[in-house]
């Protein structure tokens, strides 16, 4: 079947939600962060998908701000020793940072199939 052939799929749904860009059904992950090789449902391939370093850039812009953040107001309410804030910011940030990956990859491979986008090349 051919892509049009499949109604437009919003990419912030499917890719928050780890489903396959084109029919918004089948699994878009094999595992936490690993790809599977194709939609299950429609058969679209995943070889199209490379999502490189872009998620993990928002990743730690996003988390950065949160935890950061979270770090500064316990600080200024509550004035912890130092060990408090490894114990409390540190779980923290591994928490953010692995609840906002998955999501954030999915929306960046639903982004670059419904725009097409691929690696550049050179006209000869």
């Amino acid at each position: 079947m051919r892509d049009d052939d499949y109604p437009p799929q919003s990419p912030w749904s499917t890719g928050m939600a780890g489903r396959c860009p084109r029919c918004g059904d089948g699994k878009l992950f094999r595992g936490f962060l690993d790809l599977a090789p194709s939609c299950e449902v429609c058969g679209q391939d995943y070889k199209f998908a490379d999502s490189g370093d872009g998620p993990a850039v928002f990743v730690m812009l996003i988390a950065g701000f949160i935890v950061v953040g979270a770090a500064l107001v316990f600080d200024f309410k509550y004035e912890p020793p130092w060990w408090v804030h490894l114990l409390v910011t540190l779980p923290l940030g591994l928490l953010v940072c692995l609840a906002i990956l998955r999501p954030l990859k999915g929306v960046m491979i639903a982004l670059q199939f419904q725009n097409k986008a691929e690696q550049g090349r050179l006209e000869s």
